[in-house]
């Protein structure tokens, strides 16, 4: 997809600074009867005017104890795209605030939004995702879009959006799937990530690798994650940093499984695995020790990793005392020899 950056700018002959906007307690009581007002001119007026009052969280509780969450809902599918965008826009920003996430939650929001997801205006589906994505932030709202079923929605639109949206998909994802995978697995997930993987895009690569991870920390995505390790191993010499320790991570799951160090030492993982350790500023070297310790539990990977202890021993300088820690088990794994 092309990775032109989606516009908000308004049609222009919507003029943003015409919009009155009330003051006092009757503020929000009067916005509230002028988006229900049958004039589109009206609307697009009373919701330009909410976009600034809602940057306030107490405005944001006011808004949703009068109501205004159910009428905005019902805006959500209008026949005018500004409405459209401004709505979803509103519910951008009530999901910046606690009060306003929890808001949503509480007045289905998420599967009201999940009718956008084939709006044909771009800022409109952008909108949308990005609420999606400040939601599943929150274990309740990581749930809520869960119990919704947009899991399998999700992984199908990841194939054909645009690159912006893609990026808040895989987010989306990477913290929904932290609670439940089951779902994207019977979705065919790990075929559209492998995808993903190998995508132009350094963030894509990066956030892909990212979810994967996610899967990889439940039991039956551990033997799928798998499935991927050639592709995984190719990206830990990722000219990007934060790909190749999402890649790392993401390997690191996938090698917990007998099968998966077989197919990681097939796949030569060790060499670029051992270049991570020894960086100076490598953001993987934790993934990297625990996942060549993961190795050296097999007769091949030890007989590969013993001329390479030095590697490890200059880990136990390390800062980091987790990343100390993984050295020494690491180091007796690979001198560890059988009675």
């Amino acid at each position: 997809m092309a990775s032109t950056r989606i516009s908000a700018q308004l049609p222009p002959d919507i003029d943003p600074t015409k919009a009155p906007i009330a003051f006092g307690r009757r503020a929000l009581p009067k916005l509230n009867e002028e988006i229900q007002s049958p004039e589109l001119l009206t609307q697009q007026r009373a919701l330009m005017a909410l976009c600034d009052l809602v940057h306030d969280p107490e405005k944001v509780y006011q808004a949703i104890q009068i109501g205004f969450v159910e009428n905005l809902k019902n805006l959500l599918l209008h026949h005018d795209s500004t409405v459209r965008q401004k709505t979803t826009e509103i519910f951008c920003i009530m999901a910046m605030h606690n009060v306003g996430r929890q808001g949503l939650i509480q007045k289905g929001v998420i599967p009201a939004l999940a009718e956008l997801m084939d709006d044909p205006v771009d800022i409109c589906r952008k909108n949308a995702h990005q609420v999606f994505e400040m939601m599943a932030k929150l274990h309740e709202g990581a749930a809520d879009i869960l119990r919704a079923g947009l899991i399998p929605l999700l992984m199908f639109k990841l194939k054909s959006e645009l690159n912006e949206i893609q990026e808040l998909i895989l987010d989306t994802l990477s913290n929904c799937l932290r609670v439940e995978a089951s779902e994207a697995l019977s979705s065919g997930a790990i075929t559209i990530l492998k995808e993903k993987l190998t995508h132009s895009s350094v963030t894509i690569r990066s956030k892909a690798a990212q979810v994967l991870l996610e899967i990889g920390t439940h039991p039956e995505g551990k033997i799928v994650v798998g499935e991927v390790i050639p592709v995984l191993v190719s990206l830990l010499e990722d000219t990007d940093s934060e790909v190749q320790a999402s890649a790392t991570g993401a390997l690191m799951f996938a090698t917990i499984k007998p099968q998966g160090r077989f197919s990681a030492l097939g796949a030569e993982a060790i060499p670029p695995l051992l270049k991570l350790v020894a960086g100076e500023t490598s953001k993987a070297r934790l993934s990297a020790i625990k996942t060549l310790t993961m190795l050296a539990e097999l007769p091949e990977g030890r007989r590969k990793l013993l001329d390479h202890t030095d590697t490890f021993q200059q880990c136990l300088n390390d800062p980091r005392e987790a990343v100390r820690r993984a050295a020494e088990i690491a180091i007796r794994v690979i001198k560890w020899k059988p009675f």
